[in-house]
């Protein structure tokens, strides 16, 4: 890093530190607002929020349309308008790279009586940690994004690129109407966007920063099993018939062993081989067992040895033989939690659940399980293979009920070239900030986004956290820490110098090449 640059990120760091507590009191303000997107009750809240950032984004200098997505219709058939998306630009400027980023300020929702220790809607600071639904997920993340902007703004410093939001309301109700939207657009406001940063997830550790490559997909399956119209009685039915209820206990077992290992088959034949430049990444990875129980409330996991020949994967997987010599031991917790399959099994619709007895037989019963899904995994394919095993089980039970087995909700993985100029970037920011290089890491969950930006628009996508691995996102007590949130706030900042810098340097390069 050249003096000047160096001078440059100290100014901006030394800034930043000390406005912090304005960071905080504008993470105060957002967190009090029941942006729930998941209750219609509170729906206006959410569009009272999509209308807060519109204004900061305004104050900034920023362009801003808020995109008018209409509404939707619920179960019960009414109708409830959809919050705006923001769409907002500063900056044209030919000769800089345009960097967009994508958030969100709407939230899962929280209650206090949930088993909270605070109020979810009042930010409240306890031995450094900012506690508040939406605090980590995405409204302390976002916050950061826009100071990390204003900061340049403030300092009279030129910003190194041009800079684009996209901001929603409706991620935690499946991001309704934003694909539509991103297709309209991949010509018109995506046209001169060259790299995309998504900040929607959190480390793998409680200390050290990360960089996520890649997620998993999701493939959602009901199995229903029907034998009449009516509820019987168990005491009059008992004992002579199918019960609908039995034979989805017994086709549920039959996915997986004990040892987490998919039973059906084939359905590990297309999982992409682990190369060598991707097994290297897991080598450095900080990952402390113990504090990953503690921050789920588990005794055990599957696995519980850190580093481990994959002799399991043996059995499933033709890898070369070389990946399983003794100095190559892998990560196998994680190749597990991040790029093989898993199934796992979520309820059972039909059956009596409340407290108490009702001896009933339920006639009609839905079990739900989803199997994540990897590269290079086709949803078609493992659809095909869930019913063919699961038709072939239930025949040889010799039962006269009904048998349906459907996938109504299928999303595929995503994984990005850590190699590219955005990683690269990040990197460097991590390590000015954190004083370390940053994990390459992949999520275990669905995030759909990633993909969704990076097919649609056809640029680079990057997922950039600066959230600790015990934030607890979705869950009670949601907090991000201040030292996080800060420092999260100089990284972006950071990156904004580095991909700049970066850009100019390939551009060189691409001109000496045509030149020549």
């Amino acid at each position: 890093m050249s003096s000047s640059s160096s001078a440059l990120e100290t100014e901006i760091f030394q800034y930043i530190d000390l406005h912090q507590n304005v960071l905080v009191e504008n993470l105060e303000e957002w967190v009090a607002v029941e942006s729930d997107s998941v209750q219609p009750g509170l729906r206006k809240e959410v569009i009272r929020m999509m209308a807060l950032v519109a204004n900061r984004l305004k104050v900034l200098g920023a362009t801003v349309n808020s995109v008018n997505l209409g509404s939707h219709q619920l179960p019960d058939g009414q109708n409830l308008p959809l919050p705006p998306v923001i769409l907002a630009e500063l900056g044209k400027d030919p000769q800089k790279p345009t960097v967009c980023f994508y958030g969100h300020v709407d939230v899962q929702p929280a209650k206090k009586d949930d088993g909270w220790k605070t109020d979810p809607y009042t930010l409240t600071e306890i031995n450094g940690n900012l506690y508040g639904r939406g605090a980590t997920d995405n409204k302390g993340p976002v916050l950061a994004w826009i100071y990390a902007v204003e900061t340049f703004k403030a300092l009279k410093l030129a910003m190194p690129v041009n800079f684009k939001f996209v901001i929603e309301g409706m991620e935690e109700a499946g991001s309704l109407g934003l694909e539509e939207l991103l297709e309209e657009e991949k010509r018109c406001f995506f046209a001169d966007v060259d790299y995309i940063v998504i900040s929607d997830n959190v480390w793998l550790s409680n200390r050290k920063p990360a960089l996520t490559y890649g997620t998993r997909g999701n493939a959602c399956f009901f199995v229903e099993v029907e034998s009449g119209d009516k509820d019987l009685h168990s005491g009059t039915f008992g004992g002579i018939i199918h019960e609908p209820m039995t034979d989805l206990i017994a086709l549920l077992d039959s996915l997986v062993d004990p040892t987490g290992h998919i039973q059906i088959p084939g359905i590990y034949d297309n999982v992409a081989a682990l190369r060598e430049e991707e097994r290297k990444l897991y080598e450095s990875i900080e990952f402390d067992l113990e504090e990953h129980k503690n921050n789920c409330r588990v005794k055990k996991f599957l696995y519980d040895t850190k580093k481990n020949r994959l002799t399991w994967l043996l059995n499933i997987i033709i890898l070369p033989l070389v990946l399983f010599d003794e100095r190559y031991s892998l990560e196998e917790i994680l190749l597990h939690l991040w790029r093989y399959p898993s199934l796992s099994i979520h309820g059972i619709e039909g059956a009596f659940h409340e407290p108490g007895i009702k001896t009933v037989i339920p006639a009609k019963v839905i079990g739900k399980f989803s199997i994540r899904q990897v590269p290079h995994m086709d949803l078609s394919v493992v659809k095909q293979q869930v019913v063919e095993y699961l038709e072939n089980v239930f025949s040889k039970r010799n039962s006269p009920n009904k048998l349906k087995v459907s996938m109504p909700l299928g999303a595929k993985p995503w994984v990005a070239d850590i190699n590219d100029p955005l990683y690269i970037a990040a990197r460097r920011a991590a390590r000015t900030v954190f004083r370390e290089d940053p994990d390459f890491i992949r999520d275990g969950s669905t995030i759909p986004i990633a993909r969704m930006f990076q097919t649609i628009t056809q640029k680079s996508v990057i997922m950039l956290p600066i959230g600790a691995a015990d934030d607890g996102e979705h869950s009670q007590n949601e907090k991000i820490s201040r030292y996080n949130y800060v420092e999260g706030t100089k990284v972006f900042a950071a990156f904004l110098l580095e991909i700049s810098k970066l850009h100019g340097q390939l551009q060189e390069i691409s001109n000496t090449k045509t030149d020549n």
